[in-house]
């Protein structure tokens, strides 16, 4: 278990004037992204209604828990005990619009517009769960008679949103109901029943592996269409070009890369000569951006990081964390299912074949995360760059 966060937060009002910085405070959950433990700290040591916008400093180079620093937009008049800080704003291009001072507002303004227009009324309680480079979540209550959840995404993820649509027209309930979205990042989605499905044991996996291989199936026939709808293409030479790029920088420093990086073509060629067809790939298929119980079929969250490429990628993400044994079976069930779909293919020797292959793209998803984000926030993802690489050398 990650140890706890100790919070500070730096009060800016509605105009973006800074106005001091509260006095730091522990919070039990240690992932940085989860502020709504941040927002009830606030409240309840130091009477502060705030809203926060984005991480401002970590005293570590990677997630999660130690000591972090905020930029929040305080509610009302500033509490008493503020002391004073060193921090002065300046813009950055890659900020993300729901990070600016009257971001989170106008988003949330944008939802509550959305809710009346779909007859909804008015939910009872607004709730921030998360807001970091890749989202801001908020969950609204007493709307709809379930919670709803506003979610707004930056720039080079809201292709999302697209993707939502389609899949609740191909695979109704294989994903979070897309309730209304404006072209830019914003969401409004429907609730999903059950638990997300962290640690899930690998009986529980089988079923998410059943739901996604019917999607990719699906899937199949509208590929083009997909990447008309900006769903990323890592098909054929795309893939071995962005991973080029991504371990370039780092040929010099990591033993072993240069070596993995030369070899990819013959392995690619190889993994091709599998034939498994390219198809829709969630992209970060692990069990906890699913959602299930045992009364409840799974559903799976977050396609932000969806692509068009090889399905084995999300087979191996499915995994993780299961007993050898445990993985084999898991494979091989899903083997079969592909072998039915693909008759001649070969999935089990692409997995093994893109095994190694599948840091070298998580390295390539995470240099682009820093690339789009500003350096304050580099600490979510930078250090992971170089640990994909270095893993992907000893699969190798």
């Amino acid at each position: 278990m990650e140890d706890v966060r100790k919070v500070t937060l730096v009060l800016v009002d509605s105009a973006g004037v800074v106005l001091g910085e509260l006095p730091p405070f522990e919070v039990a959950v240690p992932y940085w992204p989860e502020v709504d433990v941040v927002v009830n700290g606030a409240r309840q040591l130091h009477g502060a209604e705030v809203t926060v916008l984005r991480l401002l400093h970590a005293d570590r180079p990677r997630p999660h828990g130690g000591a972090v620093t905020y930029l929040a937009q305080l509610d009302g008049e500033p509490p008493a005990g503020l002391q004073s800080t060193s921090f002065r704003p300046v813009p950055h291009p890659r900020r993300a619009p729901f990070a600016e001072v009257g971001g989170p507002a106008e988003t949330i303004a944008w939802g509550l517009g959305a809710i009346s227009r779909l007859g909804f009324g008015t939910p009872e309680e607004i709730l921030q769960r998360k807001t970091w480079n890749l989202a801001a979540l908020w969950r609204l209550d007493g709307a709809a008679g379930s919670p709803l959840w506003l979610k707004h995404l930056p720039p080079f993820l809201r292709a999302e949103s697209d993707l939502l649509a389609w899949l609740g027209a191909v695979a109704p309930g294989a994903a979070p109901p897309l309730l209304a979205a404006d072209g830019t990042g914003r969401q409004l989605l429907g609730h999903l029943p059950g638990e997300d499905g962290f640690g899930a044991p690998a009986a529980a996996r089988h079923a998410m592996v059943d739901l996604l291989h019917g999607v990719q199936v699906r899937a199949l026939a509208d590929v083009e269409h997909l990447a008309g709808l900006g769903v990323r293409d890592r098909r054929g030479a795309w893939l071995r070009e962005e991973i080029v790029v991504a371990a370039e920088p780092w040929l010099g420093e990591i033993f072993g890369l240069d070596a993995v990086v030369h070899g990819l073509p013959e392995r690619l060629a190889a993994v091709a000569a599998c034939r498994l067809p390219d198809t829709l790939v969630h992209g970060d298929f692990h069990p906890g951006n699913v959602r299930f119980s045992a009364t409840v079929p799974p559903a799976v969250l977050d396609w932000g990081d969806a692509f068009l490429g090889n399905p084995a990628f999300d087979i191996l993400a499915v995994c993780e964390g299961l007993a050898p044994d445990e993985a084999d079976a898991l494979v091989e069930h899903w083997a079969g299912r592909w072998r039915e779909a693909a008759p001649g293919s070969d999935p089990v020797e692409a997995v093994r074949l893109l095994r190694p292959v599948a840091p070298l793209l998580s390295a390539v998803v995470y240099a682009g995360f820093v690339h789009n984000i500003e350096p304050s926030e580099w600490p979510y993802h930078a250090e992971d760059v170089p640990t994909c690489l270095r893993t992907a050398v000893t699969l190798a």
